[in-house]
């Protein structure tokens, strides 16, 4: 088991770049989760580790080796892709085992093997099936399982849960992270589900654009983002943005009760910033008449009211406890001074 290290890598395709000089270090052990919006770039990274796209420039190594224009069974790693990929006339037992097969590995060996993978993803009583006769999680698990038989360096995780139900994909997470913590291998996932990624992740690679925007641990990126696009993708529901002028040192907007003093200091001659509020922590004042709730979810232990400001901001209050804002209902909105965090509002980087 080995770390993965990328430096400088570009991908091109002809004349256009897809992803722009990547710089980045996964430790070994490390569960790596890059996660972003579609099309920015995660996907094309991950393969290009994997070795199914060629890097057009720079460096990526696994361990100390120099891996970059390897052959893809080479490089020490396996795949888990979107699809299961599985061979429908052949036993669960048979596809992990298939690839070590085709390696000329001992019959022995290959049993030993595939016996203790499935031991790990409790497919033991499964391991006669075709997979037409398993769960979709299941045939998920059968996938992960051909990976673990071949005992990669680093495993690749492609959005594994995509194509599962709701419910199976909480379970499925919960399965994948229990597997890191038992084989302790580094592992590299890549989501556009951020909640998979808050719940899943030692660390996070925030791209855009293919680039990074941030890296860190998950509640590092909840609770310090550097801009306003990491503030607004990490969290669910997201976070809320008030465009803010600046009075006397003071942020003032309609939408607020009064104006709001923080700590954080505001450069010289700004007359505007955006405020950023998670729901959790933006406060409804009922003595407030500024806003009309416009919705109400409520989700049992907690309820989301959904607001929309004058100038067409849209935002989410949390609430919690047995007392529920009712739709229609006039409001205002404080923010605790101390849970602020305030953006420029044309390059968007964290005013610290």
């Amino acid at each position: 088991m080995t770390g993965v290290t990328l430096q400088g890598a570009v991908k091109r395709y002809g004349e256009i770049q897809v992803i722009h000089g990547i710089d980045l270090d996964i430790e070994d052990g490390e569960f790596c989760v890059f996660v972003g919006p579609s099309g920015c770039g995660k996907s094309t990274l991950l393969r290009m580790i994997a070795g199914l796209e060629e890097t057009s420039e720079g460096v990526i190594s696994i361990g100390a080796r120099d891996v970059t224009h390897l052959d893809p069974a080479k490089r020490g790693v396996a795949m888990v892709f979107q699809t299961y990929a599985l061979y429908p006339h052949m036993s669960v037992a048979e596809n992990m085992g298939f690839g070590l097969r085709m390696n000329g590995v001992p019959k022995a060996e290959i049993n030993e093997k595939v016996s203790k993978a499935s031991a790990i993803l409790k497919l033991d009583q499964y391991l006669k099936r075709k997979p037409k006769a398993l769960s979709g999680g299941q045939r998920q698990r059968v996938a992960i399982g051909r990976a673990i038989v071949r005992g990669p360096e680093v495993f690749l995780f492609d959005e594994p849960l995509s194509n599962l139900d709701a419910e199976l994909r909480v379970d499925m997470r919960v399965e994948i992270a229990r597997l890191h913590q038992e084989i302790g291998a580094t592992m590299i996932y890549v989501t556009h589900d951020q909640v998979e990624a808050m719940t899943m992740a030692d660390k996070i690679v925030v791209l855009r654009d293919g680039r990074i925007e941030q890296v860190g641990a998950p509640l590092e990126l909840y609770r310090n983002p550097d801009n306003r696009f990491v503030a607004g993708f990490i969290g669910s529901p997201s976070m809320n943005f008030l465009e803010c002028d600046v009075v006397d040192g003071a942020l003032v907007h309609p939408a607020l009760s009064a104006p709001l003093t923080v700590d954080i200091p505001i450069p010289a001659g700004a007359t505007k910033v955006t405020l950023g509020i998670r729901p959790e922590h933006l406060e409804i004042d009922k003595s407030g008449e500024q806003l009309s709730i416009e919705l109400t979810e409520a989700l049992g232990g907690v309820s989301y009211c959904y607001l929309s400001t004058a100038q067409g901001e849209k935002l989410i209050v949390e609430e919690r406890g047995d007392a529920r804002s009712i739709e229609g209902e006039k409001v205002g909105l404080n923010v605790p001074p101390n849970r602020a965090l305030l953006f420029d509002p044309d390059t968007g980087l964290r005013i610290r």
